[in-house]
């Protein structure tokens, strides 16, 4: 892959998503401003990576952490103790910096959802930087750092939004555990990423890892929702005990079923991207594609079928 290549498929997705927010969300901020904000976030994403490399070598010369972190055991106290604190803390920089940057220029303060989208804009250029480490290394592929690009601006909602609406002591303590909270959905979702590598019953772990990312995704619009005012969408509302458990049961059933529908297609993406675009027409790989599109949209199917039943149970209330 040329360099070319490898900054537009590193940049473009991340700034693309960016847009689709900036059109979504009424903030008052210029464009061009956002833009800058994306640097601000790459920037970000060098210091993290500069952080993380001193780390590492500080821990391989008092203990020998590269053998600690190989069990998955390990891996989750990396991503505790070094990756989630320093790159939830490398992005959080990068927005205070920021606002910093753009304070004396303002006469009025800056709205909740101004900020929560400055958010948005630095996690992303953090993961455009990522993006180039990884595709620069051969590390992951395009497919990998496709799906993967909304979910740094996941990890970091809700800090992004108790940024947002921190006026207030009681608040300022809830932006502490909404950072905590960022730090601890970053390290488990790296975790769950890597469980497959292992064997079962270790392996099944990774079943977990959409289902776990699509209800993030949901969290982070239902807190865009909120500083917009706007009314929540109700899934859960059963007045009596067994209502609420019936329907949290199957608010959980819809999250394993849609995100594991996402997960078979992007092993359906990721299987068929070595191929050139003529050789996907060729009848083995034709029946290939489609049995296993068909074979992962009935799940997404069905959970899509649980959201409507939920909403239209809701609006009957």
């Amino acid at each position: 892959m040329g360099s070319l290549q490898l900054v537009f498929w590193a940049v473009i997705p991340p700034l693309l998503l960016l847009f689709y927010y900036y059109r979504r969300v009424s903030s008052g901020s210029p464009l061009l401003q956002l833009l800058l904000c994306f640097g601000f976030g790459i920037l970000s994403g060098l210091v993290a990576l500069g952080l993380e490399w001193g780390f590492e070598h500080l821990a391989n010369r008092f203990w020998d952490w590269d053998r600690i972190t190989r069990s998955l055991a390990g891996i989750a106290l990396r991503q505790l103790v070094e990756v989630g604190p320093i790159e939830e803390g490398s992005k959080l920089g990068g927005v205070l910096l920021f606002q910093y940057a753009i304070a004396s220029r303002r006469s009025t303060s800056v709205r909740p959802t101004t900020i929560f989208l400055f958010t948005i804009a630095i996690t992303l250029g953090f993961t455009a930087e990522e993006n180039w480490v990884y595709l620069t290394n051969g590390t992951a592929s395009v497919v990998d750092r496709l799906i993967g690009t909304p979910v740094h601006a996941m990890f970091s909602a809700p800090w992004g939004y108790a940024l947002g609406v921190a006026n207030s002591p009681i608040r300022r303590r809830g932006f502490i555990a909404a950072w905590v909270n960022a730090v601890i959905c970053h390290a488990l979702v790296n975790v769950l990423s890597s469980a497959w590598r292992y064997s079962p019953p270790l392996r099944f772990l990774s079943y977990s890892l959409f289902p776990f990312l699509l209800w993030m995704f949901w969290r982070l619009e239902a807190l865009l929702r909120r500083l917009q005012r706007k009314p929540p969408i109700i899934l859960i509302s059963g007045l009596v005990p067994i209502q609420h458990y019936w329907q949290r049961g199957l608010v959980l059933f819809a999250l394993m079923l849609g995100g594991n529908a996402i997960f078979g297609f992007f092993l359906l993406a990721t299987s068929l991207s070595p191929l050139s675009l003529s050789q996907l027409f060729y009848p083995d790989v034709w029946w290939f594609l489609v049995s296993r599109f068909v074979l992962n949209l009935i799940p997404g199917l069905i959970a899509w079928g649980i959201y409507c039943y939920l909403r239209r149970s809701s609006g009957r209330l």
